[in-house]
């Protein structure tokens, strides 16, 4: 394996700007350098520790998924090599890592399509019987298979914010009705081809998001990471049934592994308060997480 990028340092191009995972380069005025570092973060902040791998798994996920999804949307991917781009000493930290996108409009959503109910639409449920404003049968569990996906989008927040989940009503206020109603459309039929890849490979996509742009036409775009761990909740079909009627939450390949090893950590002799400064992750933590990864893009190429 090789060693671990927790930041990239390229100087032959701009910075515009370092998200969770993503260092993001300008390349003159109509494309941007994306490098997937191996930074990881849980309940939004970054782990100290990078997890080796990562970021070249992502990429080749979100590549894999951009093939299988292009039909459905176009995505932003301009087919040139990322390595075109920058200096001959900077070569190393791109190759396998990153992709060179166009520049596009962001739409400040994030789609987010839910197939089983878990995470923060589990927990909104259990408060009102909706996700986002959307109603749903009583009686469903933790885990539970949705009768048909949902639209739950979520407002982007600034880096270190927790995204706001919002009604799909706000999302028509903000962009527009016709422009809501296509990402509505796009990202679940998006999620539903993805789930039947998934499926036929034993994984279940619980829920994902998706992140769109307009491109100099206001045409829609599919931008960013499509489909990786890091943005959706990827579960083995062996053991969710057991798990689902513990009433606790099924193995995954995602971040959950280490979110769950985060809820028992403790800093200076506390629980960990879900903000920076993030606990020292064990190398057994680095270890099993960067397993889980691997395990998921090993059973997807299967």
């Amino acid at each position: 394996m090789t060693s671990a990028l927790h930041t990239s340092a390229l100087t032959s191009l701009p910075l515009l700007a370092r998200g969770k995972v993503r260092d993001n380069y300008a390349v003159g005025d109509d494309r941007i350098l994306m490098v997937a570092s191996d930074r990881i973060s849980a309940f939004d902040v970054i782990m100290g520790e990078a997890i080796p791998g990562k970021g070249e798994l992502l990429t080749k996920m979100a590549l894999f998924w951009f093939g299988k999804l292009g039909h459905i949307c176009p995505n932003h991917l301009t087919g040139e090599a990322p390595e075109s781009v920058v200096s001959a000493d900077e070569v190393a930290q791109v190759t396998g890592r990153s992709m060179l996108v166009k520049r596009l409009k962001p739409i400040p959503v994030e789609a987010v399509v839910r197939g089983y109910l878990a995470g923060s639409g589990w927990a909104e449920y259990q408060a009102n019987q909706a996700v986002c404003g959307v109603k749903l049968p009583k009686g469903l569990k933790n885990a539970s298979k949705l009768p048909e996906p949902i639209f739950t989008p979520a407002a982007k927040a600034a880096v270190g914010d927790h995204d706001e989940n919002i009604t799909y009503e706000q999302v028509v206020e903000m962009i527009g009705g016709n422009l809501a109603e296509k990402i509505k459309t796009v990202s679940i039929a998006l999620y539903e081809t993805a789930r039947d890849v998934a499926a036929a490979k034993g994984i279940i996509i619980a829920d994902t998001k998706f992140e769109f742009g307009l491109d100099a036409n206001n045409d829609l775009v599919l931008m960013d990471e499509v489909l990786t761990p890091d943005s959706s909740r990827y579960w083995p079909v062996e053991g969710y049934e057991q798990s689902f009627k513990a009433g606790v939450n099924p193995p995954s390949y995602d971040k959950q592994f280490l979110r769950d090893w985060l809820e028992t950590a403790q800093v200076q002799g506390k629980p960990w308060s879900k903000s920076p400064p993030a606990p020292h992750l064990p190398q057994e933590v680095i270890a099993q997480t960067a397993a889980k990864y691997q395990e998921a893009w090993d059973r997807l190429q299967d």
